[in-house]
């Protein structure tokens, strides 16, 4: 219910709790061995919550992974002026630029294509194997390195705007030698439509690397989503 695609709003409530379902009657005959809990008793409500803890700041990780391209085309659009686009993100609920919201699209359907949803689920049977069932958890270091890995998804989505940006920097930078030179010049109203046809430029010459660089951010992810899991003992 917390990682992306499938907790998303564009699937109906309905459907992700018969995914929800359907996901642990697959994974229950392949799971240890579960501890019995008196289900009046305070402390099972406390061990549910528990392992509804580990599950969604599990999710919250991975959300990482697709918010970092939708930053960086947010940085992309705004510099270049194609930022007025704006749609709504049927994931998130919420008004993203156009160019985000493509790039995001190529990110669920690469992810998608490359089984990224069989490695979610395989992350999560380890951890009852990592994390028992019970009020053991994850150690003090875990929470405060997805606190801190806030800072890599804006680092990854100024690694994926930087050249764009750049790009558009000397532009706007040679707009102003030349009204500097020729004040006659209505230098601005063609720079401004320039500015962003050379957006749409930069978006096409940057689609032949995403592959790439979704590969590298992937990898960052999955290899963080392993480290905040302890060894299996055994």
């Amino acid at each position: 219910m917390a990682v992306p695609i499938i907790g998303t709003q564009m699937v109906p409530v309905r459907v992700r709790l018969g995914l929800a379902l359907a996901v642990t009657f697959l994974l229950v005959p392949v799971l240890p061995e579960m501890p019995l809990y008196d289900p009046l008793s305070l402390n099972t409500w406390l061990v549910i919550l528990h392992q509804i803890l580990i599950g969604a700041l599990m999710g919250f990780a991975l959300q990482f992974l697709f918010q970092s391209f939708i930053a960086g085309a947010q940085l992309i659009a705004m510099q270049s002026g194609l930022g007025f686009a704006s749609m709504t993100d049927p994931s998130t609920g919420v008004q993203v630029v156009v160019v985000a919201q493509m790039y995001s699209m190529m990110a669920i359907l690469l992810f998608l294509a490359m089984n990224g949803h069989l490695v979610m689920m395989e992350v999560m049977a380890r951890s009852f194997f990592a994390l028992p069932v019970g009020m053991g958890g994850f150690d003090e270091g875990v929470l405060m390195r997805v606190v801190l890995s806030v800072s890599w998804l804006f680092a990854a989505a100024l690694l994926m705007a930087l050249p764009a940006i750049t790009a558009l920097l000397i532009i706007n930078l040679a707009f102003g030698v030349m009204t500097k030179a020729a004040p006659q010049l209505n230098v601005f109203a063609i720079g401004f439509p320039f500015t962003m046809l050379m957006g749409l430029i930069m978006h096409w010459i940057y689609l032949p690397t995403f592959y790439d660089h979704y590969i590298r951010t992937t990898h960052y992810v999955l290899d963080f989503l392993q480290s905040m899991l302890p060894p299996i003992s055994g």
